[in-house]
């Protein structure tokens, strides 16, 4: 399955404050460049944290060390934009910034860079799901599985042999760019989802 990546939509070029900056130095920086946040980081480009408008109105003539938010609710640039926009909308933040694989400061994502995720055509959900998901994955074929998309919500209907199979198919639903949500009627008869005490030997030794 193919997922459009934060590295993808990120904005590079980074405003970004030193710990060390005053509250002038920032409120300067988001008039400068309107913008709502700037990521705080250190000389070797580590985000330490993020300072916003708000933190600027409710704490005046301080340091950024003072005012930031810490530790900065980050993402990198590997991972997906719809796991991104989730944990955008989860930890109620406006922006992320974005971390490559050494933890290090390469971007910055705004909930209106993230929202093209989610104007993707219904049409184009279902057969996302219907190719990526059900046919190339889990190779299931035919109609076992109906997928209605409306407004991006997923309703996943049909018979699945096991249950374990039903909750990997909502998982990866769940992950494909521009759905929203994902309503579960899959059925399945065999419920392997608890897993027997796995027993032991005399020696201790697990079979």
């Amino acid at each position: 399955m193919k997922h459009l990546k934060v590295g993808g939509l990120m904005t590079g070029q980074v405003v970004s404050a030193a710990p060390a900056a005053s509250f002038k130095d920032v409120a300067k920086l988001l008039a400068e460049h309107d913008i709502t946040g700037v990521p705080v980081v250190d000389e070797d480009d580590r985000v330490l944290g993020v300072v916003s408008e708000s933190d600027l109105l409710a704490h005046r003539r301080r340091t950024v060390r003072e005012l930031m938010t810490a530790p900065a609710i980050t993402v990198h640039a590997e991972q997906s934009v719809a796991d991104a926009a989730r944990l955008m909308v989860r930890r109620g933040v406006e922006r992320l910034p974005v971390l490559d694989e050494e933890e290090r400061l390469v971007g910055i994502v705004t909930r209106r860079d993230l929202l093209c995720v989610f104007l993707r055509p219904d049409a184009e959900i279902r057969r996302r799901i219907r190719e990526d998901v059900l046919t190339d994955v889990m190779g299931l074929v035919g109609d076992v599985v109906d997928v209605h998309v409306l407004d991006g919500v997923v309703t996943l209907e049909g018979r699945l042999r096991r249950r374990s199979q039903a909750r990997t198919l909502v998982g990866l639903a769940e992950r494909v760019d521009g759905v929203v949500a994902v309503v579960d009627r899959l059925s399945a008869p065999e419920d392997d989802t608890r897993l027997a005490p796995t027993a032991r030997t005399a020696h201790g030794v697990f079979e």
